[in-house]
């Protein structure tokens, strides 16, 4: 069982939250804890974010609920009304991450005691604004998120998965129950990178961190994220084409080759970002063409010898030209971002 620190967080959010309201003798400190649940977020930004969107539609949902009170009194239908109106309007505001606990104040205050004490209504009210704001607090001061290296962490664990299909997909050498189940894990761990990286960017943007280091890393953490879609989309390439056409002997033989190759140029460069690998054992970049022209060569020579049974093959070619190319760019990148460290 793992304890990572979001779910820390909102322990530690739900259980102040909970003690403030005791502390005040507030009633119903129950949604003080739904709304610290409802609060945390995955990053600074979104926590500040959430904040001010939770504000507005709350009020905007107390309001509303306080009319419809006071002029239609408490029933089902006057609760559907205010609950499709507040959809509604969260989605004009484009507020819609706020839609649960907006829907949950609404409720919150219209039970309350059938809507005839309001004052225990703005409590309910109050109750929601304190859970939302401890769960604020707690996000940004207890645990902040350390993206780079979170970052770089799963971008090599994501490669581990990717580097054992493309060094065997085209063997076909493993069980296909476990290749499956390695691909699956790699492409979910793909996109959780993506969407880590948009979380990463939008700190930068939003807070406006603009040193030139760190857009520098920006670009640099978006071309590492770029090459593993790169070999993401090789494998789907292989997958649907290389197995649906004749394959010669040696031609299975350059494609795992150059795959082979690719993979241990991409592991490479992970180890020299990370600082791992000595000056004296650098690839330069005349090994890298001269190897990336030879696989040229013996492509097109196949495609000559059998234009209709090659096209497949082109495809998937075409596609370890890009993962070639999107490496090459990646090198740069780190040598460029490496730079400002040595001088």
């Amino acid at each position: 069982m793992t304890f990572g620190p979001r779910i820390l967080k909102t322990g530690l959010a739900v259980t102040l939250s909970i003690y403030i309201c005791m502390l005040f003798g507030m009633e119903n400190y129950v949604f003080a804890g739904v709304a610290a649940i409802l609060a945390v977020q995955p990053s600074v930004y979104r926590t500040w974010k959430q904040l001010s969107d939770q504000i507005i539609t709350n009020t905007l949902g107390a309001s509303i609920s306080l009319f419809f009170i006071y002029f239609f009194g408490v029933n089902a239908i006057s609760i559907g009304l205010v609950i499709t109106i507040m959809i509604a309007v969260n989605i004009k505001l484009k507020m819609e991450n706020t839609i649960p606990l907006t829907l949950v104040t609404i409720l919150a205050i219209m039970s309350a005691t059938g809507g005839e004490n309001y004052d225990f209504a703005l409590e309910r009210f109050l109750v929601i604004l304190i859970g939302t704001c401890t769960a604020v607090i707690v996000n940004i001061f207890i645990f902040p998120p350390k993206y780079k290296k979170k970052f770089i962490q799963d971008v090599n664990n994501t490669f581990q998965n990717m580097s054992l299909l493309l060094r065997t997909v085209i063997s076909n050498e493993m069980k296909e129950t476990s290749y499956q189940e390695i691909n699956d894990k790699f492409k979910k761990d793909l996109v959780k990178l993506e969407d880590q990286f948009k979380m990463f960017d939008e700190e930068r943007v939003k807070f406006g961190k603009t040193k030139r280091l760190n857009v520098r890393e920006i670009i640099l953490f978006k071309q590492m994220l770029k090459v593993l879609q790169e070999g993401n989309q090789l494998l789907d390439n292989i997958e649907e084409h290389y197995f649906q056409s004749k394959s010669l002997k040696d031609e299975s033989k350059i494609f795992d080759h150059q795959l082979e190759e690719l993979i241990k140029y991409h592991e490479y460069l992970l180890l020299k970002y990370s600082g791992k690998i000595k000056l004296e054992h650098e690839r330069s970049e005349k090994d890298i063409l001269k190897e990336k022209d030879k696989f040229y060569d013996q492509v097109l020579e196949f495609y000559h010898l059998n234009k209709e049974q090659q096209l497949r093959h082109m495809i998937i070619a075409s596609s370890i030209i890009d993962y070639s190319f999107h490496l090459e760019k990646l090198e740069k990148l780190i040598d460029q971002y490496q730079k400002p460290k040595e001088n």
